[in-house]
Parts: structure tokens; C-alpha cells; sequence
């Protein structure tokens, strides 16, 4: 592992933890050649399936592209990051197990079903993208439906 300060190519682990429900080991790692510690994180490889849109094209699953438009509907919202991952690693593992293809629907009504429970400015804020609201009239509907 390079040395993020110096570049140098020695580096010793010091600490070893896992993290994030024992889906990630946290490494703490020092320099050996100029002593800086820094952390890294080891994870199994992402999620790997094929998303099928609306129009049925097939792209390829983007974690990061999930990741933003979460982290937008939770914009300003007091969530925690951790949270937040946690979230999206439950739904990759939901996902991958389903089938090696999923349509871009289900990955959608999951996200919202997820951000459900977690806050309803965020579900209102992502459902007001994925359903495409055209009107204050389709807010309304969406925050009628919304538990109590």
C-alpha cells in the first residue's frame, strides 16, 4: 500500500478492526519509511448486475450513481453517513440476490420503501424525481398516502 504523505511502497498494518456490520475491514497502517499513519478499508468487490431502464436499455449497476441521488434527497437532513450506507449495502445485497438483472422500477420503489423508513422529507424529496411529479397536485397525493 503506497503512503498517501510520501509515496513510499512500505507500509505495516498496526490495527485491524471490521466495520460497517463486518462488511469492511478498517486498517490502521503506518509509513515505515516516514511515519505517517493513515487508514485504509478493505471491502468484497460491489455489487455486479444489469439494470434494466423503462425504455429497456441494459446499463450496467452504478453504486455511485444510487449514492447521489440518496445523499441528495437526505440533503440537509440530519441522517448519519453510516446510516446511509448501511442502507445502500442492505439494498445491493437485496438486489444481487433477486437475479443478475433487475429493472430500474424495483431498484427505485426499494430506494423509496428504504428512505421510508428512514425520513419522510427525504422520501417525498427522492419520489418527487422518480415519479416525476409535474404539479403541487402530485405532492399533495404522495403526502396523503404517506403514513400517519
Amino acid at each position: 500500500m503506497l503512503c498517501p504523505k510520501c509515496t513510499n511502497h512500505d507500509t505495516k498494518v498496526i490495527d485491524s478492526r471490521l466495520t460497517n456490520s463486518s462488511r469492511e475491514i478498517r486498517r490502521r497502517r503506518v509509513c515505515l519509511s516516514c511515519e505517517h499513519r493513515f487508514t485504509t478499508f478493505e471491502r468484497a468487490e460491489g455489487a455486479s448486475f444489469i439494470i434494466q431502464k423503462k425504455d429497456k436499455t441494459l446499463v450496467p449497476y452504478d453504486r455511485q450513481k444510487i449514492e447521489r441521488g440518496i445523499f441528495r434527497a437526505l440533503e440537509k437532513r440530519n441522517i448519519s453517513p453510516e446510516k446511509i450506507t448501511e442502507m445502500i449495502n442492505n439494498l445491493e445485497e437485496k438486489w444481487t440476490r433477486q437475479r443478475k438483472q433487475i429493472t430500474s422500477e424495483n431498484i427505485g420503489e426499494d430506494i423509496m420503501e428504504s428512505l421510508l423508513e428512514i425520513d419522510q422529507v427525504a422520501y417525498i424529496r427522492f419520489a418527487s424525481v422518480y415519479k416525476d411529479f409535474k404539479d403541487i397536485k402530485s405532492f399533495e397525493s404522495e403526502l396523503n398516502n404517506l403514513p400517519k
